[in-house]
This record gives structure tokens, C-alpha cells and sequence, in this order.
């Protein structure tokens, strides 16, 4: 291909300095040639020009001669290269399909490198650089053609440079067709794979904030302040919501400044309900919705308390709804119905007054949702077994409360379960009594 652009680049500079006297000779002369196969006859009439110089001397007639030897000898060289050039155009079209489907399957075993890093195909097309205008080109039409050697007004004057020159814009437009199917199949595949490294990206992030959830409170900072960074871009996400909720739930635990702990749960109840109206099938959306909605019920008055009692158990329902085999939603509810069993006689007043169906379950009901977990996942956790025996308790039933309770003191202790365990230790008392 380099050598057909040399021989453009030749035919152009040929053009602008033929005279017009020898154009018309030329361009007969190329016809003629074209229709009797090529650079073969073109050599013919060559040595038949050489013949006829020799034979007219010195003169006039024969200086003609020579120029005109000259031109045709500079064209059929031309035409010689334009053949090469057909040549190697219909090869690559004839290649065309397997260039495609080798492009597809190099860029098939990049695809699975889920690595931010993007790669870049051997087979990427580059960029051609415009051709620079000269000071002569002015608004630079003529370079935006790519040849500085010839100026918009040669071209105008030159009679014959559409004629020579049809040949080499054929090959132009197929060259154009051919570059246009390949850049297409190789655009569509670079697409999907800079699709897959954002995918890969944001599974990343969302990996990396599930396990510093699930560590030590610098980690939970950590995870917050990741995802509080990345709000911008991901805010439409669903997946991202449900965890910034999260986030602001874990910020909500590990701070002591009783304002600092409302205002995270009143930030992270908006952003789970942003998460719950983007999917509304989202589980993990209404179970953190729900969760922040019993942190806030701590706080305010008893209307307040109760309200954001109801708008948890909503979410709970739905929550279990959509994902029935999640241990953790029915140790959620069971905590419901547990608080809720508790209400004192005002409590339940306001919530009669305030709702048709106000909160009205009883610590069987927790029961029946704390042995749920244990039927999903055997030995769930220190805390489900703590409240089991809280349950057995109230109920009258000691073996199985002390069961539980022997239970839930087999767990490991751990600073997160602080809490729980203090609760353990004062059950363990109560029982021996």
C-alpha cells in the first residue's frame, strides 16, 4: 500500500507539470493502452515512439517527440503501480471477513482480563495525520486532499487531471469501504470491551464496600468514605444505593454523638428510599430501608416511634417477599415483633390512634421468627440465640430458654457483639435463679 500511494503521489506531480500540448497524446495514449492490457502493450508503444524518434532526428518534430516519449514512459510506469494497487485492494477485500473474525476472537480473549486497565489490540486502526497546508494553500483546501504539491488553481487548469486520475479514485472508494467494515467490526468490539471494564470497575467497588462492611469500624469509615466519593458516578445504580444506605447505617453504629448518629440515619433513610423507588424489586433495598427505619425510632417521640415502627415492618414484608430463603430479614422481623410485644399501654394507644392496624404482635410470633433462622441456617448467630432464650423465657418454658442460652454462650465473643453479650450474661443470671 505504500507503493500505491507513491505512485499517487507521482501521478499528481506528473500532472502538474505536463504541459497541455502533451496531454491530449497522453490521455489517448492511456486509453489505448487500457484497452490492450496493460503495461505490456504500454511497453509496445513505447519502443514504437523510440523508432519514430529515431527516424525523425534532430528537429522540432523530434524534441516533440522526446517529451511525448518522456510523458508515456512516467505513465505506463503509473499504470503499472495502479495495477499493483487493484491487485492488492481486491486481497484485502478478499480478506476482509477473516480479518473480522480474527479482530473478534483477539478481542474475545481480552475481554475476560476483568482488570481496569484498558488494552489496546495490536489490530487498532491508526489515525492518519492530515497532510499540513503550505503558505500557498491558503484555507488549505487543496491540502485537505492530501497533496501540498498541487494548488486548487493547477488542478482547475489541468483539462485532463479527471480523466487520468478516475482509476486512482476507484481505488480511493474501495479503500473507504474497506476501512469502514473494519473499523466498524473493531469499534463495536472495543465498545463492548471498555463496556466490560467498567462493569468489572463497579463490581470492584461494590466488592471492596461488602467486605469492609463486614470488618472493624476503621474499615467501616473506610467503606463510607469509598462510596461517599463515588456518589456522583454511580447515583443511579441500585446496587450502589442500597450500599451508601448501608454506609451511613455502619456510620450511624460507630458514632457516640447522639446528633451525629440521627443525622446519619435521617441522610441514609432518604438514600435507601431513592434505592427502593429506582427498583422496587430490590431486597436488599427495603431491608436496609427498613433497618435505618428502626434506628430512627429511637429518636423523637412516641408518634415518630411508631410511625417509623410500621414503615420497617412494610419493608421487612416486601423484603422477605422478594428474597424468602435470607435468614437475616426473618431475624429482622422476629426483632419487630419482639419490640413491638413490649409496647407499653400508651404506645399501643397512639398507635391505635394513629393507624388502622397499629402494631399488635406477641412474643410468640418473635418466637416462630427467630426458630425460622435456625430452620434456614443452623447456629445463625450469638444474637438470635440470645433472643430465643429471652423468648422461652417470657413464655415459661426454662429448658428450652436454657438451651438457647447455653447456645448462644458457645459463640465467640467479639467487640461488635458487646452489646449481646452483656444481654447474655445478665439472661445466664436470670436463669439461675
Amino acid at each position: 500500500m505504500a507503493q500505491s500511494a507513491e505512485g499517487r503521489a507521482l501521478a499528481l506531480g506528473l500532472l502538474a507539470g505536463i504541459g497541455a500540448a502533451g496531454l491530449t497524446l497522453a490521455i489517448a495514449w492511456y486509453q489505448r493502452t487500457k484497452k490492450s492490457n496493460g503495461s505490456i502493450s504500454g511497453m509496445r508503444t513505447l519502443t514504437a515512439f523510440h523508432n519514430d524518434l529515431k527516424a525523425s532526428g534532430s528537429g522540432a518534430e523530434g524534441q516533440l517527440l522526446r517529451r511525448q516519449t518522456d510523458i508515456l514512459e512516467k505513465l505506463n510506469g503509473l499504470i503499472r503501480i495502479v495495477e499493483e494497487v487493484k491487485s492488492e485492494v481486491k486481497t484485502l477485500k478478499d480478506t476482509v471477513p477473516r480479518l473480522e473474525e480474527r479482530v473478534r476472537k483477539e478481542l474475545n480473549q481480552v475481554a475476560p482480563d476483568r482488570s481496569p486497565r484498558r488494552r489496546t489490540s495490536p489490530l487498532a486502526p491508526r489515525k492518519r495525520k492530515r497532510s499540513e497546508p503550505g503558505p500557498e494553500d491558503g484555507d488549505g483546501d487543496a491540502a485537505g486532499g492530501g497533496y501540498g504539491s498541487l494548488s486548487s488553481e493547477e488542478v482547475e487548469s489541468e483539462g485532463g487531471y479527471i480523466t487520468a486520475h478516475t482509476d486512482t479514485e476507484e481505488e480511493s472508494e474501495e479503500e473507504k469501504v474497506i476501512h469502514s467494515t473494519v473499523n466498524t467490526a473493531f469499534g463495536s468490539s472495543v465498545k463492548d470491551v471498555h463496556e466490560d471494564n467498567q462493569i468489572s470497575e463497579f463490581d470492584a467497588l461494590m466488592q471492596k464496600a461488602d467486605n469492609l462492611h463486614g470488618s472493624l469500624e476503621l474499615d467501616r469509615k473506610e467503606g463510607f468514605r469509598l462510596l461517599l466519593e463515588k456518589k456522583d458516578q454511580y447515583w443511579d445504580q441500585v446496587e450502589f444505593l442500597w450500599r451508601l444506605a448501608r454506609a451511613y447505617g455502619d456510620m450511624h453504629d460507630i458514632t457516640l454523638d447522639k446528633e451525629d448518629k440521627k443525622n446519619y440515619a435521617i441522610i441514609g433513610k432518604e438514600i435507601a428510599m431513592d434505592a427502593v423507588n429506582l427498583n422496587p424489586l430490590s431486597a436488599d433495598s427495603h431491608m436496609w430501608l427498613s433497618i435505618i427505619c428502626g434506628y430512627l425510632s429511637e429518636y423523637g417521640s412516641v408518634q415518630t416511634k411508631i410511625k417509623n415502627g410500621c414503615l420497617f415492618k412494610d419493608h421487612i414484608d416486601k423484603a422477605i417477599e422478594l428474597k424468602p430463603q435470607d435468614p437475616k430479614l426473618y431475624y429482622l422481623l422476629g426483632r419487630w415483633c419482639y419490640a413491638s410485644s413490649q409496647l407499653s399501654w400508651i404506645e399501643r394507644k397512639v398507635a391505635a390512634t394513629l393507624f388502622e392496624e397499629p402494631p399488635n404482635s406477641t412474643i410468640q410470633d418473635a418466637l416462630q421468627c427467630f426458630l425460622k433462622v435456625e430452620e434456614i441456617h443452623p447456629r445463625y448467630s450469638k444474637a438470635n440465640s440470645v433472643y430465643l432464650t429471652k423468648c422461652y423465657r417470657e413464655l415459661g418454658q426454662m429448658t428450652n430458654a436454657q438451651m438457647w442460652c447455653d447456645m448462644a454462650a458457645s459463640f465467640p465473643d467479639t467487640v461488635e457483639e458487646q452489646e449481646t453479650q452483656e444481654e447474655l450474661e445478665n439472661l445466664r443470671s436470670l436463669l439461675k435463679q
